[in-house]
């Protein structure tokens, strides 16, 4: 079990529901709100290919992987976990998932630990929710309203608290049923047939559209921005690497030891949300650029993805694409068939596999005998294996991408005339020298290694290069 990272500066707010069944604003005074987490495990049919959301395929994990992923995810939000629980379920009940007698026992175990939140890892419908709300007299949120409170909690930036705004409201939007049932004790003769409790949800509807309608055109300007950014950097063309991965896999650790930038870095799920690009140094001098974007995770909300397809772009357009996966991970397989599920929805993968590179981080959280054999099937694999807390493996790792960005090395002898010596700085710090030669006559011949683009930049510079064409 994680334990939740303390907020000092930040009060957790919580909901409390008085005798006539309305929702209260209050702070916990301790600053933490306890949570129970409820991990439903449907044991009636096993999901079928094609059943996922948006027709995708539904990776089945262990019951007990779901449960410690919930336990970390409500950690993410400094929540305090009274218990979780597996609970099988046979018959799901359309109005409240569980059983009546399960309903009674979870009852019982609110009252008996105080909590004052129930985190259900599992979509729940509006009325599912509003009955499980009205039984246990406590707030109760699913596994989507729970990653969309993580998220609103990361977001720093403007363009994030617009991508994060935008998914809450798109949540929103479908839970105003019976939100106003109250007004309809009030009728009058109106003639309005659903009662004044409809017109008021459908002027709430109507206000959540006309704001989700302003988020998109403010993010359509950012992705208009987004793509003005990306043409200036073609102008000065340096590669795009970008990091993608299952939440909590080492992305940023990454992100930091190869740039010596200083990007949140926590074992936590979705300790950055923000997107960050820094300039890399590959070991033969080539300048890249290297993205760390949010990370992924099983079952994200379809709305959510699709508001972060602007911050997603830099992932389309990338070079190279890195896939960070945590190897200490037992749950790492369907991990890993998550992100390619998701990478695949944004036509990620189309073309081919050269495109895309595994890493395989936290070896140093592996004994010595599985790290072995996890190096051994790295060769077959085309996988590089590091450890990007301590530095294992970062250089090979910096070799291959310069491999895939710039081409294979090979080694040249160039000798440089007493008239061509200004290159020679130039050949220093784009190619790799092996030895050289200073002769009488001036002229100095040297040995070195070159990308295969730096060596057919280096003819161009003696004037070897390919003559351009002449129109007759």
């Amino acid at each position: 079990m994680r334990t939740p990272q303390p907020a000092p500066d930040r009060k957790t707010k919580i909901e409390t529901v008085d005798s006539s069944g309305n929702f209260n604003d209050a702070d916990s005074k301790s600053g933490v709100t306890r949570a129970i987490v409820l991990v439903p495990a449907l044991r009636t049919r096993n999901a079928a290919p094609g059943s996922g959301p948006d027709g995708g395929n539904v990776v089945k994990r262990p019951d007990s992987n779901r449960r410690e992923e919930a336990i970390g995810l409500a950690g993410a939000i400094d929540l305090e976990v009274a218990e979780a629980l597996i609970v099988p379920i046979s018959d799901p009940r359309p109005s409240t998932l569980f059983g009546k007698g399960k309903m009674l026992e979870i009852l019982a175990l609110i009252e008996e630990t105080g909590s004052q939140l129930v985190i259900v890892d599992h979509p729940l419908t509006p009325v599912q929710q509003r009955n499980m709300e009205t039984e246990w007299k406590v707030k109760v949120i699913d596994r989507t309203g729970l990653i969309l409170e993580i998220f609103g909690r990361r977001a720093s930036t403007k363009e994030g608290v617009l991508q994060v705004e935008l998914a809450h409201l798109n949540y929103q939007k479908g839970r105003l049923v019976r939100s106003w049932t109250h007004l309809e004790r009030q009728r009058g003769g109106g003639g309005f047939m659903g009662g004044p409790g409809e017109t008021q949800i459908e002027a709430d509807r109507r206000l959540l559209q006309d704001r989700i309608i302003k988020l998109e055109r403010e993010l359509d300007q950012v992705r208009r921005t987004r793509q003005l950014h990306r043409a200036k950097r073609k102008k000065v063309p340096h590669p795009i690497v970008a990091l993608v991965g299952y939440t909590n896999a080492g992305k940023s650790t990454l992100f930091n030891r190869l740039t010596g930038a200083e990007v949140l870095a926590e074992d936590m799920l979705f300790a950055t949300l923000d997107p960050t690009l820094r300039r890399m140094k590959l070991p033969h001098g080539a300048t890249v650029i290297l993205s760390d974007t949010v990370g992924f995770i099983s079952s994200l909300p379809t709305h959510l993805v699709a508001a972060f397809r602007a911050t997603l772009e830099e992932v389309v357009e990338a070079d190279l694409i890195l896939h960070v996966r945590d190897m200490s991970d037992p749950d790492r397989t369907s991990q890993a068939d998550d992100v390619e599920a998701i990478l695949k929805s944004l036509g990620v993968g189309e073309s081919g596999p050269k495109r895309m590179l595994e890493v395989w981080n936290k070896v140093d959280l592996l004994e010595a005998d599985a790290a072995e054999g996890l190096r051994s099937r790295a060769g077959s694999s085309e996988a590089i294996v590091v450890s990007a807390l301590n530095g294992d493996g970062v250089g090979t790792l910096l070799s291959v991408i310069e491999a895939r960005i710039s081409g294979e090395l090979t080694t040249r002898t160039v000798r440089l005339g007493s008239n061509q010596l200004q290159v020679m700085s130039w050949i220093y710090e784009r190619g790799r020298v092996k030895d050289r030669i200073d002769h009488e006559d001036g002229s100095v011949e040297i040995i070195a290694e070159f990308t295969v683009s730096d060596s057919n930049d280096l003819d161009r510079q003696l004037g070897l290069g390919p003559k351009p064409e002449t129109d007759f």
